[in-house]
């Protein structure tokens, strides 16, 4: 079931693909990363928070970012719907995040070097996930 607000969620990610994937990349069209693409969607469906720029890939930040996405009032859930934002392992140690859809996922795919829509891959695990309200 996709909510109104999972629906503008969904529709500003869509509105990404295409875009070159760069690591802390925050600008659509231009260049975006996992958390630049959330971002993008997350402030298009109204949400309003910051996010701090000073993460690196390079070391393990997820407690930051369970931290940072309750903070910004997304909530857990135990079934995805179309919108929610997906913490997915793509590798041993590796998170990546990405906005689901009715194909599928929505995410900064670095092999192909742009912003993608497609079937999540099965070798990828679903490790929580986060939905917006559409509270401020």
């Amino acid at each position: 079931m996709t909510t109104g607000t999972g629906a503008a969620i969904v529709a500003a990610a869509r509105e990404a693909l295409g875009t070159p994937v760069r690591v802390q990349g925050r600008v659509p069209g231009l260049a975006l990363d996992c958390v630049g693409l959330v971002l993008t969607a997350l402030r298009a469906a109204g949400a309003r928070f910051d996010v701090p720029a000073d993460y690196s890939i390079a070391t393990d930040n997820r407690a930051r970012l369970l931290n940072g996405l309750a903070a910004c009032g997304l909530q857990r859930v135990a079934a995805q719907a179309a919108g929610d934002v997906m913490e997915m392992r793509v590798a041993p140690g590796h998170h990546h995040l990405g906005i689901a859809s009715d194909a599928g996922v929505i995410h900064a795919d670095f092999g192909v070097g742009r912003v993608v829509e497609a079937r999540m891959p099965p070798e990828w695990s679903i490790v929580n996930i986060w939905r917006w309200q559409g509270e401020g």
